[in-house]
């Protein structure tokens, strides 16, 4: 099954919908880090993780609630789409409450000038090890 950032928030939006969401927005984030620690010039720890992690808000009305995982098997979406609706149903009534337009939605944007993201795809650990103890 496909795991994209795209298919796992049609995913989500689809299980909110069949769960019985009036409306849901979603959202899907994948991220990668990279540690290392050094003490009196030598290597102490290295550590890599890498994750995706998702979230659903569904509205009922002029209800919501948000539920969010880092797990993305079919039955986690399933249950954060139940869970979501369970809670949205029992949220107090927000007369502010929904989506935006779509005509005030972002049509366009520089995604550089927000810097979310590094330049640099894969930095190697020596590399890393070697501006750490530099640092020191």
């Amino acid at each position: 099954m496909s795991h994209t950032l795209q298919d796992l928030t049609e995913r989500l939006l689809n299980a909110a919908k069949k769960s019985g969401a009036d409306d849901a927005d979603a959202m899907a984030i994948q991220g990668q880090s990279l540690s290392i620690n050094v003490r009196g010039g030598q290597l102490e720890q290295a550590e890599r993780a890498e994750g995706i992690d998702i979230g659903l808000r569904v509205l009922i009305g002029q209800r919501q609630a948000s539920v969010s995982a880092s797990d993305i098997n079919a039955s986690t979406i399933s249950e954060m789409a139940e869970r979501a609706v369970a809670m949205a149903n029992e949220a107090p009534i927000d007369p502010y409450i929904g989506l935006a337009d779509c005509d005030a939605m972002a049509q366009s944007w520089d995604l550089a000038a927000l810097e979310v993201s590094a330049t640099t795809r894969d930095i190697a650990p020596a590399s890393v090890l070697d501006t750490a103890q530099a640092a020191v």
